[in-house]
């Protein structure tokens, strides 16, 4: 016969709910305490059953994140963020990916297995605002992404179009008249991190009474290679420029290596500025100046907007659950070394 829970608290000489305790997590216990439950349920062979225990509860105390991609800076310190909040509370984080997929991203929505979590964030990127209005799914879910999406689920967002509005109009305002914005693409009607950040780049320079030359938009996938590849572009097609705004922290790091390369000072040549405030953004050389979108107050409502869902509600807009919210975090300008002083 299988040892049960009780075995294991006579053999360690506590209570079943301490052994409860020790084996799931969930309260602090302490150390001697707990090695001694440890020992006593890897002596009688026991094994908490936490499938079963989960079913029973009606919660499994994880909750999942559906990124595009794990390897990109933000969507890592995004999980990270996370992963801390959710710890503190006693609870987990799984990561999935979906390459920005639709098909994955539909995919991810429809799994039998979210029943195992307790709630899920989805990263939209491949999914159109027609599809996430038919989503259906009976746990909580609650958007992340730069789209503009149906009024029927919660969706958090970073204020991209101010942000970049920010960053461009810190370049004209500190001597810049030739701003490049690196990562740039034309207007798109689905909307998107990178449309919205040109949308910013243009309205600065309608605020200080100028129009950016077209050639100034370079587009380029937000990576820092093709970062580096924007500077060499630039300066071969012998475009004048003497600002950059890169669209992300990632693409900056690639815009300061091609400046450097081509023997270019930051900033007394060409001033940069980046988006998304990585933790690795300050220790570029030189530092760099980036916009901060408010990571910790976006992981922490989104968080917020998924528990208070509950478990088991069949979405945002169901008769049992509250109406949705749309949130967009404040954005603030980091001033470092990239930039002259204003």
């Amino acid at each position: 016969m299988k040892p049960t829970m009780s075995d294991v608290a006579r053999a360690a000489g506590v209570s079943a709910m301490t052994v409860s305790n020790v084996l799931t997590g969930r309260r602090r216990v302490g150390a001697a305490t707990r090695a001694r439950v440890q020992q006593a349920a890897a002596d009688l062979g026991y094994e908490l059953n936490l499938t079963a225990r989960h079913l029973r509860a009606g919660r499994t105390d994880t909750v999942a994140l559906v990124v595009p991609h794990f390897d990109h800076p933000y969507y890592g310190e995004l999980a990270a963020r996370l992963a801390r909040l959710l710890a503190a509370d006693g609870r987990h984080l799984v990561v999935e990916q979906t390459g920005a997929s639709r098909q994955a991203e539909l995919a991810a929505v429809g799994q039998a297995r979210w029943q195992l979590y307790d709630g899920v964030l989805l990263s939209v990127v491949g999914m159109s605002a027609a599809d996430v209005a038919d989503l259906e799914t009976s746990v909580p879910l609650v958007l992340l992404g730069e789209q503009e999406m149906p009024a029927r689920w919660d969706h958090v967002r970073m204020d991209n179009v101010a942000g970049a509005r920010l960053a461009t109009a810190h370049l004209l305002a500190t001597g810049s008249r030739r701003v490049a914005i690196v990562g740039g693409t034309d207007p798109a009607p689905e909307g998107g991190m990178m449309p919205a950040r040109t949308a910013g780049w243009s309205a600065a320079h309608t605020d200080a009474g100028t129009v950016p030359a077209p050639e100034l938009l370079v587009p380029a996938p937000s990576d820092p290679f093709h970062g580096r590849d924007a500077v060499r572009r630039l300066l071969r097609e012998g475009i004048a420029f003497d600002a950059v705004f890169a669209v992300t922290d990632t693409l900056a790091t690639g815009v300061l290596a091609g400046l450097a390369e081509a023997g270019l000072r930051v900033p007394q040549d060409v001033q940069v500025v980046g988006f998304d405030n990585l933790a690795t953004s300050e220790l570029t050389v030189p530092a760099l100046t980036t916009v901060d979108p408010a990571h910790e107050q976006m992981a922490a409502d989104a968080l917020r907007l998924l528990d208070r869902l509950g478990t088991g509600r069949s979405g945002v807009g169901a008769p049992d659950g509250p109406p949705a919210e749309h949130v967009t975090a404040p954005v603030r300008l980091i001033p470092r070394a990239t930039t002259r002083p204003a």
